[in-house]
């Protein structure tokens, strides 16, 4: 079985990625403390630290898109619900939960490990709702 996705919203919430990470990461917001925290300086070259955050953005939003289309099947009801409750089970399955264990093996500060897998709980939620109000094709 291949998931009917919808393209239009899986572009829209790759964009959306790139909406929530400016804001996140701005200077006023936790730009400047998640700098000092992480070590970071801005990179040489940004064009392609953007191009590949597309890229994985649209790979992530393509997944999410597919794997909530198999959840709709498989238990019917709300789109947009089973879209967000599968966003959340990806990101604490996944994304949460990998954050956690490379960043307890690289002595990272727990603040920065809450910040950033916070980010990602924002960023999947926002694809899910996008997703999940677009529906499953557009057709």
């Amino acid at each position: 079985m291949i998931p009917e996705i919808n393209y239009w919203a899986v572009i829209v919430a790759t964009i959306s990625t790139m909406v929530v990470g400016s804001i996140w990461y701005a200077r006023p917001v936790f730009g400047t403390w998640w700098q000092k925290a992480a070590r970071v300086e801005a990179p040489a070259n940004a064009a392609t630290a953007i191009v590949v955050t597309v890229i994985v953005s649209f790979v992530s939003a393509w997944v999410l898109a597919g794997s909530a289309a198999i959840a709709q099947e498989f238990y019917g009801g709300n789109f947009l619900g089973n879209t967000v409750l599968t966003a959340l089970i990806l990101w604490a399955g996944f994304t949460a939960a990998r954050f956690i264990t490379h960043d307890a093996f690289e002595n990272r500060p727990w603040k920065l490990t809450l910040l950033n897998i916070a980010h990602e709980l924002v960023t999947v939620l926002v694809m899910a709702l996008i997703i999940g109000l677009f529906g499953i094709s557009a057709a």
